[in-house]
């Protein structure tokens, strides 16, 4: 099993930036891709972002252009920088591995005030 635990979000203005992290421990070996998912308040998780073993990233269309995932190996961690944010990228981030999920973290809180 692979325990992840999120950090970095806050409270920012429109525009601004944030960075999470998502570092990894335990069984990281059995781990071939890594994403960022979120849930605002009422609604369901969604994906956000993901990064493959091989490099190979993907977004979901309402972050392109504003939001890149990036691995460090070595520190077994993902990161998620969100620049340009909005109101609505209010939300709980959480972290993920593929193709087998992990029991979930805690998130990480990432408010945008407008």
């Amino acid at each position: 099993q692979v325990r992840l635990v999120e950090s970095g979000g806050g409270l920012v203005q429109a525009g601004g930036s944030l960075r999470l992290s998502c570092a990894a421990s335990g069984s990281i070996f059995s781990i071939e891709a890594m994403g960022w998912y979120r849930r605002a308040p009422g609604k369901t998780r969604e994906w956000v972002a993901s990064i493959t073993n091989g490099g190979r990233i993907n977004y979901a269309d309402f972050v392109k252009g504003r939001f890149t995932i990036s691995r460090d190996n070595a520190k077994s961690t993902v990161y998620l920088q969100m620049n340009s944010l909005r109101p609505e990228d209010t939300a709980v981030y959480y972290c993920n591995t593929g193709p087998s999920p992990q029991p979930w973290g805690r998130g990480t809180q990432v408010t945008v005030s407008s």
